[in-house]
């Protein structure tokens, strides 16, 4: 091993190698505590953390435990669709890169959902729109909502949620590829954490009240960085991994395609998966099914077709095949994944595949009011390019 100076991420690093070989050989995992249970910054508002500079941060564990207390007075209380795991949207800005997580709680528990191979709500019972739902609840069984989503008529009382979502640094701990080094003091961090507005999560009548208190806390996923004779060692820390969710609107019966934001030379995209939200307020998303949607594509260039899915259902059925997780039913997630099966097998290169745009076909017969495409985009993408 010859000793160098490295420029990684964007971070000049001395004395070190890369020598993934070694580093996997001698590294260890840790956890370490990254927020210890700070209450929140209240609804509306948002709060920012930031990490030590030590390892190689892989993830964050972040927990969210509180509570809702209901009153409904003269009026009436319920939950919309977007309680509980759009009660924040994480944003993670690190080495430089103003953007590299930023989505709603809801796209970031569907994405652990796809890219675990062991994460699975077979079982779990949530309520959903007052029944008992045991399959696409995307929960896990060691959680609490408090509320159910889409409830109505909630009585008075004190209600106690306790939320996890994993926070993906990396695009997987396996390989380690975009994880962060921050090791140096020139390296750094932040969490933002952006709470909900009331209205997104709760519909208030009359003199009704939904109050909610929540604390956080958050753990760093890290691998310790070996020495050997004086240089440090470390993987391919090349990359950056990013997860992007943007929004579209202005949709009508039948296709409808959506080009995708921040395409360019030096990125892979690994995962888009999108929800349409319908109706008036509080809207809901559409299920996957055949009623809701029609054919599912995506193209590059002026008119290239690599995949196209004939009904819905089909890509619904498809997507539980790969993921063992029903992402179309309750919570209406479909999927375009592109390394699930043999990770970078079929990634798009998007400084070859240009113009990339998925398409949405809404049947002649769906009301569509003010309907909204909430998307996300999860790509890995060269040092320099930025974000």
């Amino acid at each position: 091993m010859a000793t160098n100076t490295l420029t990684m991420q964007g971070i000049t690093v001395p004395n070190a190698v890369n020598d993934p070989e070694t580093f996997f050989a001698k590294t260890r995992r840790v956890v370490f505590p990254f927020v210890a249970n700070r209450s929140f910054a209240g609804l509306g508002n948002s709060d920012n953390y930031s990490l030590l500079k030590s390892n190689i941060v892989a993830g964050i564990n972040l927990r969210l435990v509180g509570s809702v207390v209901t009153v409904h007075g003269t009026g009436a209380v319920a939950t919309t669709a977007r309680w509980p795991y759009d009660l924040v949207r994480v944003r993670v800005a690190a080495n430089g890169q103003s953007q590299l997580i930023n989505a709603k709680g809801w796209k970031l528990r569907a994405r652990e959902m796809m890219a675990n191979e062991l994460s699975s709500d077979r079982g779990v019972i949530q309520s959903i729109g007052g029944s008992n739902v045991q399959q696409g609840t995307l929960s896990f069984a060691s959680e609490s909502w408090g509320l159910g989503q889409s409830a109505s008529a909630i009585t008075d009382g004190t209600y106690n949620f306790d939320l996890e979502l994993f926070v993906p640094i990396a695009y997987d701990s396996k390989t380690l590829l975009g994880a962060l080094f921050l090791q140096t003091t020139s390296t750094d961090l932040v969490m933002t954490l952006d709470w909900a507005n009331q209205s997104d999560l709760f519909t208030l009548t009359g003199t009704a009240t939904a109050t909610v208190t929540c604390n956080v806390q958050a753990q760093a996923i890290a691998f310790s960085i070996p020495e050997i004779n004086g240089q440090i060692v470390v993987p391919d820390l090349s990359t950056f991994h990013s997860i992007i969710e943007n929004r579209a609107t202005g949709f009508a019966n039948g296709d409808n395609e959506i080009t995708l934001v921040g395409q360019g030379i030096g990125r892979q995209l690994c995962r888009l998966f999108y929800q349409t939200w319908n109706g008036t307020a509080p809207q809901t998303p559409l299920a996957v099914n055949d009623t809701n949607y029609g054919q599912a594509a995506w193209r590059f260039g002026g008119n290239d077709t690599p995949e196209n899915w004939m009904t819905a259902r089909a890509a619904r059925q498809n997507m539980e095949r790969i993921f063992n997780c029903d992402l179309g039913g309750a919570q209406g997630i479909n999927v375009w994944d592109w390394a699930a099966e043999s990770a970078f097998r079929d990634s798009i290169d998007e400084g070859a595949a240009t113009e990339l745009r998925f398409l949405v076909n809404y049947p002649s017969g769906l009301t569509l009011t003010n309907p909204v495409c909430e998307y996300v985009q999860e790509t890995v993408f060269a040092g320099a390019v930025g974000a």
